[in-house]
């Protein structure tokens, strides 16, 4: 039906972070029993960028713990978009299912949050398979959790890479490779895989040449589609991939 969507939660020995909260209310209960479990008080909620399946159940799960939600300022602009095109198409997705989704982010000062003594860095990374995206790095677990920069084993949203958008993309890659992380989480991943930086960034970047490659080559989007099936042919959610190709050679 749609892409696994992967959800962090950062623990400390009180207090723990989650980040992006996801789209439907059955699912929000499954994350809540989750953080319930671990015994730590959830201070807040991270969103790293608008895309509705990375935030939708935010308020839900902030009412829930009494957590704060936060994001960048870019994000908060994009999650206002979201909620627009929310009739259109995320209810329509999965309809019935998401709950009401007001925008309740605010901005933390200087982009970052605490968590137990230890600083975790809201990164503005800019475009990646939306507009003003951003990543969490939390620098003493060596970790990037990086929502839709980075992709481990799942077809990469194209949507909206066209017109300068895939460039856009491998710089705010770059971004998150500068940061040297041994581990990243994907915001989309196969969850047999592990979380290996070094990895999932080459495999990333390895999909975008491949786009670029493929679109010169092919001049139907049933083509391009095929062609990158028989590169890709162990990731998952085709259908994102036969969305991207329908919007690119539109």
């Amino acid at each position: 039906m749609f892409s696994p969507l992967s959800v962090t939660l950062i623990s400390g020995s009180r207090d723990a972070v989650l980040v992006d909260p996801p789209l439907t209310r059955a699912q929000a209960d499954q994350v809540a029993a989750w953080v319930a479990a671990s015994g730590r008080r959830l201070t807040h909620i991270f969103a790293t960028h608008g895309h509705g399946d990375h935030w939708f159940t935010a308020g839900l799960l902030a009412e829930r713990f009494g957590a704060e939600v936060v994001a960048s300022a870019g994000t908060i602009e994009q999650m206002h978009r979201n909620v627009a095109i929310r009739p259109v198409f995320w209810d329509k997705l999965v309809p019935g299912q998401i709950p009401d989704a007001p925008v309740t982010a605010t901005t933390p000062p200087g982009n970052r949050v605490e968590l137990e003594g230890h600083e975790l860095v809201i990164v503005e990374v800019g475009h990646s398979d939306t507009d003003e995206t951003s990543v969490l790095h939390v620098p003493g677990l060596d970790l990037v959790v990086a929502g839709d920069v980075i992709y481990n084993g799942v077809h990469q949203f194209l949507v909206e890479s066209g017109d300068g958008g895939r460039d856009a993309w491998r710089k705010a890659i770059d971004a998150v490779e500068a940061l040297r992380p041994r581990f990243i989480v994907a915001g989309h991943k196969d969850k047999g895989l592990d979380d290996d930086a070094a990895r999932t960034v080459a495999q990333t970047r390895e999909y975008l040449d491949a786009v670029d490659e493929l679109l010169a080559r092919h001049t139907t989007a049933l083509g391009f589609f095929d062609g990158m099936l028989e590169r890709f042919p162990a990731r998952l959610n085709p259908g994102a991939l036969w969305g991207g190709a329908v919007a690119l050679y539109a």
